[in-house]
């Protein structure tokens, strides 16, 4: 294998359209129902593979040393898995704030493990790579199976399903929310009834996070507030992003004019397919159809 030339991977962003708790695990996490929403915005990686081993960064995380950043635990971890001798350096481009609960970084490494499963050519199966994200983090398999999905266990347990793909406005608060902090909590509901995709789609679910992330970060109760003029608001995940979704996109451009002016944020579309698989089957056919004739 030479070294390959350098190629954009999409990350993309997703939101939690409910989420509930439903108990705990003798280890103490949570057990949770959820819906992940793909969206058609996110981070984007690039990669050039190398032949001496190293996993090399070519970008600043602010606060986040490599030894904690997900990407290069995820290539470390395929590295170690496939016990490849490759290696490659890295470039990512972050457009989604950390802390927002829109999974940037569980999005970054779930693409950094099929890109490089692909570059390095170490065949594992989806289901592997996500057995294989599930220890970096809960939201990692949902991005490596690449579908909206309907989520339960601490998150990897996936069912996909098709979604309207409506458009979304997603204010982003400028505070990073502390998970663990809002899953310690006290207030936290744990006990919710367990309900049935049919009751999701008949328009049960809510995000038992909210209230306590609302208590603690008084901004994001905020934007709630500001959105929820336009259309119902709620929380991803654990914040600190909150979002409202509209059946026309011109609708969503119009709230979205209309808070630009206090709030960071965007308007994006809902996907049911991740854009990676995409990039994957581009890939697939354009590079490696060529290379190996």
């Amino acid at each position: 294998m030479t070294d390959t030339p350098t190629i954009g991977w999409p990350a993309p962003a997703k939101l939690n359209l409910f989420l509930h708790i439903t108990g705990r695990r003798g280890d103490g996490y949570h057990l949770l129902q959820t819906v992940f929403q793909l969206l058609d915005v996110g981070d984007e990686l690039q990669f050039r593979i190398t032949q001496d081993g190293m996993i090399v960064r070519e970008y600043d995380l602010p606060g986040v040393v490599a030894e904690a950043d997900l990407v290069v635990r995820a290539a470390q971890a395929l590295q170690a898995h496939c016990q490849t001798t490759c290696g490659a350096v890295i470039q990512l481009h972050k457009n989604l704030p950390a802390g927002g609960g829109l999974g940037g970084g569980s999005s970054d490494a779930a693409t950094t493990l099929v890109a490089l499963n692909q570059l390095w050519e170490c065949g594992l199966t989806p289901v592997e790579l996500a057995q294989l994200g599930l220890q970096l983090g809960a939201d990692v398999p949902v991005f490596v199976h690449g579908h909206s999905a309907w989520a339960e266990g601490v998150g990897e347990r996936l069912e996909a399903i098709d979604l309207p793909e409506r458009w979304f406005v997603v204010l982003a608060p400028a505070v990073t929310v502390s998970t663990p902090k809002v899953f310690s909590e006290p207030q936290l509901i744990r006990d919710c009834p367990p309900i049935t995709i049919r009751d999701f789609l008949t328009g049960r679910g809510q995000n038992v996070c909210e209230p306590v992330v609302c208590a603690q970060y008084p901004e994001v109760a905020a934007a709630l507030k500001a959105l929820s003029h336009f259309a119902p608001a709620r929380l991803t995940g654990t914040g600190a992003c909150v979002f409202a979704a509209f059946d026309a996109e011109q609708d969503a451009r119009h709230a979205w004019a209309e808070l630009a002016g206090q709030w960071q944020g965007f308007v994006a579309k809902g996907l049911n397919t991740s854009p990676l698989l995409a990039k994957l089957q581009q890939v697939s056919k354009d590079f490696w159809g060529v290379a190996k004739r």
